[in-house]
């Protein structure tokens, strides 16, 4: 697992040095690395309707099964209603295939226009079990979360926000954004790891140029590009922008699986189109992937990483690997941030924010069970 300089928890938000990868974290806890997992997985998981969180009072359950070997997931339009009033594509989970590797949620929005101070608003909410992964293509939103960070999510910049144990955060387009355009994704941490004190991170990938391709590597590595952000299982992620016409054969791990989702203009995966939005899907046993974009050129994002062989419980914004997990979760967050029981507990506070945290949704009238 890659670490980073750690900077300790303290209750002022700490500054974003361009170019210097920085840490937050709750305390020092380490996070040992975990194998590759190679079992085939399943996992139970609900709907969701927010990009970086979800805001649905009452999350639909969707068995997905990652056997699936389809080649070209097709997205699902998921409306978004409160303060921002726009939709978002949603690749992961479906049906079709729950994960690419420790990948367990995609959302693609944008460019949707947006206007004056707080026009998205998120107000505090929790998470377990997982990192949040936040990307931009344009436009600007203000992050604060209880390990004390307050950072700006840009452009080209990755923000990582690792929940583990139990984390809550907030996030507010700022007075300059006028258009939103972006995706987020969440990561799954492994069994073993779940458990770590939560921390955040912003890191700026230095630009590299394969062949015609700019290649922006946030996690992981490709082609001699290495990230420092902390990874806890085998994993890739990183932006291409292709002119056009411009063609690659990009050497990948075999060992990995991977997703190509395509952001703007038009592309061939391995000579088959790729439709804007969607995610073309590889399974492990290939070398190397074909890139090739049409006259617009293409922007595209490319995930990887080992299969993740675990089963998993995702519902709202929680990952667990059981109904009672789930259950010990929701009971938490209700008890010491909703009814301001302990403002020390297991999800800590964001003091600053000015307004009132997210309650979670009922849970469903049935017994979620992980699949294997």
């Amino acid at each position: 697992m890659m670490r980073r300089e750690l900077l300790r928890s303290t209750a002022q938000p700490f500054a974003i040095m361009p170019s210097t990868p920085t840490t937050m974290r709750a305390t020092d806890a380490a996070a040992t690395s975990a194998p590759a997992r190679m079992r085939t997985a399943r996992v139970i998981l609900t709907a969701y309707d927010f990009p970086v969180s979800n805001l649905e009072r009452d999350p639909d359950e969707i068995v997905a099964d990652s056997v699936s070997n389809s080649r070209i997931l097709e997205p699902r339009a998921v409306p978004l209603g409160g303060p921002r009033a726009m939709d978002v594509r949603r690749t992961l989970p479906q049906r079709q295939r729950s994960l690419i590797g420790p990948w367990c949620f995609v959302d693609h929005y944008g460019p949707d226009p947006v206007s004056g101070p707080g026009a998205m608003t998120v107000p505090p909410h929790p998470h377990t079990g997982l990192q949040t992964v936040s990307w931009l293509f344009q436009g600007e939103i203000e992050h604060r979360d209880s390990t004390g960070a307050h950072a700006m999510v840009r452009p080209g910049e990755l923000n990582l926000m690792t929940a583990g144990r139990g984390i809550q955060h907030s996030e507010v387009s700022t007075a300059a954004t006028t258009v939103l355009h972006g995706a987020q994704l969440w990561v799954a941490l492994p069994d073993s790891d779940r458990g770590t004190a939560p921390f955040f991170e912003h890191f700026e990938p230095e630009p590299v140029a394969f062949g015609s391709a700019v290649i922006r590597v946030f996690l992981g590595s490709l082609v001699g590009s290495v990230s420092t952000a902390t990874a806890f299982s085998p994993i890739l992620g990183a932006q291409l922008d292709l002119p056009a016409h411009a063609s690659v054969d990009l050497p990948i791990d075999p060992a990995f699986e991977h997703g190509v989702l395509l952001d703007t203009g038009s592309l061939t995966v391995d000579d088959e189109p790729l439709p804007v939005s969607h995610l073309a899907f590889r399974e492990t046993g290939q070398a190397s992937i074909n890139l090739t974009a049409g006259p617009e050129g293409a922007r595209l994002l490319l995930i990887g990483g080992a299969p993740f062989g675990e089963s998993i419980v995702m519902w709202w914004n929680f990952i667990g690997r059981s109904h009672d997990d789930i259950v010990a979760y929701r009971d938490e967050w209700q008890t010491d941030v909703i009814n301001g029981v302990d403002a020390a507990g297991p999800f800590g506070a964001i003091p600053e924010y000015p307004g009132r945290a997210l309650p979670a949704p009922e849970l469903p009238g049935i017994r979620l069970k992980p699949r294997s």
